[in-house]
């Protein structure tokens, strides 16, 4: 079987599946390519770097929370945070029931250059916003919402940006394609440095 890797800007509300039985957006509507399947997901109303692969055990070590990998996003949340509000983050923050492993996050001087969100976010003119860039070794379920809600800077918007090695460079929401061979040897090398090829 030919391995099949493959990058894809997930648009804002777009699910991360090829089919839904109640008709909304989904991957197939975007990517043509038969037998591959998300590593991991993002929410509908999260954008950014998705992976798919026909590959099991390279999918298997991506998304097992086992084998962590870092995976890194911009996020803009409500009201602008100093950095003792992101220490817990930082420290590793308790959310629901669940004890979230220590993030790395920065506050970004400047807004990052996104295209625009269709639709875009709720602008609330009393409210200023910020953005952060969190990078998270774990991807549970609305997770990085869950965190900044925590702390009391709500989500407004959420781009993943990077998988291990791999960037949204290049790429627009929408647009997809294939891995060099060089990106999946680092894929690799990330998931188990002393892989064999499989």
């Amino acid at each position: 079987m030919v391995q099949k890797y493959i990058l894809f800007y997930k648009p804002y509300g777009v699910l991360s599946q090829f089919s839904d039985q109640q008709g909304r957006i989904t991957l197939k509507d975007y990517i043509p390519v038969p037998d591959v399947y998300p590593v991991g997901r993002l929410d509908r109303d999260s954008e950014g770097l998705l992976l798919l692969t026909n590959h099991g055990w390279m999918q298997h070590r991506l998304s097992d929370p086992r084998f962590s990998h870092p995976r890194t996003y911009w996020v803009q949340v409500e009201r602008i945070p100093a950095s003792h509000d992101l220490e817990p983050l930082s420290q590793g923050i308790k959310i629901q029931k669940y004890q979230a492993r220590p993030a790395q996050v920065k506050l970004l001087p400047r807004a990052p250059d996104l295209p625009p969100r269709d639709p875009p976010i709720r602008v609330r003119q009393t409210v200023p916003t910020a953005w952060l860039e969190m990078t998270l070794t774990e991807g549970r379920n609305r997770q990085v919402r869950r965190m900044t809600a925590a702390i009391g800077f709500p989500t407004l918007r959420l781009i993943r940006i990077s998988i291990g090695p791999l960037s949204l460079e290049a790429l627009l929401p929408g647009q997809w394609r294939s891995l060099t061979v060089e990106e999946i040897e680092q894929l690799r090398c990330l998931v188990e440095p002393s892989a064999p090829h499989r």
